[in-house]
């Protein structure tokens, strides 16, 4: 049986010498807070195809099959470029919330980042297969990953015991942008969620991205899904697409109707000059291709 981890390995070192020989490192992704940065990734005359992975949330004692469906169904169709939109991690241990009480009992960072790479391995194992296909992998850091910088803030005897290099992005081929960096793929901007107002409260409508941003753009952290379209003065098109559910599990803190939420990844095509046709790809779809 081929070892997973053997086969990841592998498809690390063969990206990280693509990005050598085109002068990048995958490891340097991060860029000035605040602005959004063209990664300058070449758009093809019919556009690029962009597969983005929601907030997955993953942790301890949740199913995390849908992780393999999605590598799968990614490996299927190619996609040029792959977004994991952030909170890949749920890391529960590092919440604020529910200290002290009875259901934070049992909680470990170490199981936390199990979770993490049990689901990251899950995804990229049929990614890493795939011969002949090296996808750009770009990962914007949700607040969940972030929670592991605000520990060491807050509690300075864990420096040196934890942080963001624990996450090891860059040996799966992720290039890494910081929490609440904007990066922009062929006229679309990407971000965990976008800030808004002086205290950086989330935008949390598609059509308010469309009106703060003025260009098409793709936000995490919400669940659900939520669509706008518009158009500039150029006449060009504009799409702010916000989708945050990639997981199977429900929360207890949401009740039984606002846990019924949409849960899926997109698959966005013939993206150039921030226009693209969005597929919307729901769990239940991927799980009748590939459970």
């Amino acid at each position: 049986m081929t070892d997973p981890l053997k086969v990841i390995r592998q498809y690390e070192r063969e990206r990280k010498a693509e990005w050598r020989a085109n002068g990048k490192d995958s490891t340097k992704g991060n860029l000035p807070v605040g602005i959004v940065k063209d990664l300058g990734i070449r758009t093809p005359k019919n556009g690029l195809k962009i597969a983005v992975i929601p907030d997955v949330q993953a942790m301890p004692g949740v199913d995390l099959r849908h992780l393999e469906w999605a590598g799968r169904y990614l490996a299927d169709k190619r996609p040029d470029v792959i977004v994991c939109i952030g909170d890949f991690g749920d890391f529960p241990s590092l919440s604020q919330f529910g200290r002290g009480k009875m259901e934070f009992e049992g909680r470990r960072y170490k199981k936390d980042l199990d979770a993490f790479h049990r689901a990251m391995e899950l995804l990229m194992e049929p990614i890493a297969k795939a011969k002949g296909w090296r996808p750009y992998l770009e990962f914007t850091e949700g607040n969940h990953e972030s929670h592991i910088e605000r520990a060491v803030n807050e509690d300075a005897r864990l420096e040196g015991l934890m942080s963001l290099g624990d996450l090891r992005l860059a040996d799966y081929g992720w290039r890494q942008h910081r929490f609440l960096q904007p990066v922009a793929i062929g006229g679309v901007a990407f971000c965990h969620y976008f800030p808004s107002g002086v205290m950086g409260r989330p935008i949390t409508t598609a059509a308010e991205l469309l009106r703060k941003l003025h260009m098409s753009a793709f936000a995490g952290h919400q669940q659900g899904r939520e669509i706008a379209f518009g158009r500039r003065a150029d006449g060009g098109h504009m799409t702010a697409i916000i989708s945050g559910s990639f997981y199977q599990h429900e929360y207890k803190y949401l009740s039984p109707f606002t846990n019924a939420h949409w849960r899926g990844m997109y698959f966005l095509h013939e993206v150039k000059d921030g226009r693209f046709d969005e597929m919307a790809l729901s769990i239940n779809f991927l799980k009748r291709r590939y459970g």
